[in-house]
């Protein structure tokens, strides 16, 4: 079983958003990284790029599959994890503790349609 987290919310697209003020810290579940495998490649946008919601925000490759990361809420990416590049590994590591990019919310409503962790659960299951 995934490890699902209370203090974090889901995107239907595997992402979880852990909210800091008016900064949403985005990273990939622990579901997503396992269904992936070993991530050899991860790059992200860089600081200064501006998205809309489900905008690629950047992409990662197991040996299995390669997939983008989607935006889970609009706004300016203020801060790319470049250490990703050299160590996507630290993904599938602690994928809780490992974040992809940070973006300033645009419009902080987006989060409500965001999942809990109640609702993520049910959408794995349903997936798996």
């Amino acid at each position: 079983m995934s490890e699902l987290r209370d203090d974090v919310k889901y995107a239907k697209s595997h992402e979880w958003v852990k909210v800091e003020g008016d900064i949403a810290v985005i990273g990939l579940t622990d579901y997503a990284q396992d269904q992936m495998g070993d991530l050899v490649f991860a790059e992200v946008v860089p600081a200064g790029t501006t998205v809309a919601v489900e905008d690629s925000i950047g992409s990662v490759e197991s040996v299995k599959m390669a997939s983008d990361v989607y935006a889970p809420v609009a706004g300016e990416v203020v801060e790319a994890n470049d250490t990703l590049e050299d160590a996507p590994e630290q993904i599938n590591e602690t994928p809780y503790d490992t974040w992809l990019v940070k973006i300033r919310l645009s419009d902080p409503a987006e989060l409500d349609q965001l999942l809990d962790k109640e609702g993520y659960a049910a959408l794995i299951a349903e997936e798996s």
